[in-house]
């Protein structure tokens, strides 16, 4: 039987698509057949060998397309396929505080599904742009006024 992984994201902005592309084309070089799709258009997970869910965390939670995913998909993630999670995360300035705080809450998050049990879970950096926010992002000062930064780290 061929190894098929499905790798699934949600994004608002862009950066997490592009995060879930890399890792795709990775498992690919690896001999892994993958299908890279939106969560949103996910509608089965038979036939897929395992599953790699990513999604950015905004304001300290997980994207509800996200949350949503896992409600939907419990059976078959809580019957023994291998599950990898990423979630978008600091973004701005390299700061060891605001990455062990954003693991906390994110560890927060999935605790709310104690039935997954997740093989790997990484916090990868975010992307920041002021000049594409939209609501209600977009009418917070602070964040308007924070310079554009990207601390995705491709190698890893």
């Amino acid at each position: 039987m061929e190894t098929k992984v499905l790798v699934a994201y949600a994004t608002s902005y862009g950066s997490t698509k592009e995060i879930a592309e890399v890792i795709s084309e990775t498992l690919c070089k690896q001999g892994l057949a993958v299908d890279l799709q939106p969560i949103r258009n996910v509608r089965i997970l038979e036939g897929y060998s395992a599953v790699v869910l990513g999604a950015p965390l905004y304001m300290f939670h997980w994207h509800k397309d996200a949350l949503r995913f896992l409600s939907q998909h419990r059976k078959i993630l809580s019957d023994n396929l291998p599950v990898a999670i990423f979630a978008g995360g600091p973004f701005g300035k390299e700061d060891e505080n605001a990455w062990q705080e954003v693991r906390t809450k994110f560890d927060l998050e999935l605790a709310k599904s104690p039935w997954l049990t997740p093989v790997f879970v990484e916090i990868v950096g975010g992307k920041f742009d002021p000049a594409t926010l939209r609501f209600p992002y977009n009418l917070i000062p602070a964040f308007k006024k924070m310079p554009a930064s990207d601390l995705r780290d491709w190698v890893a």
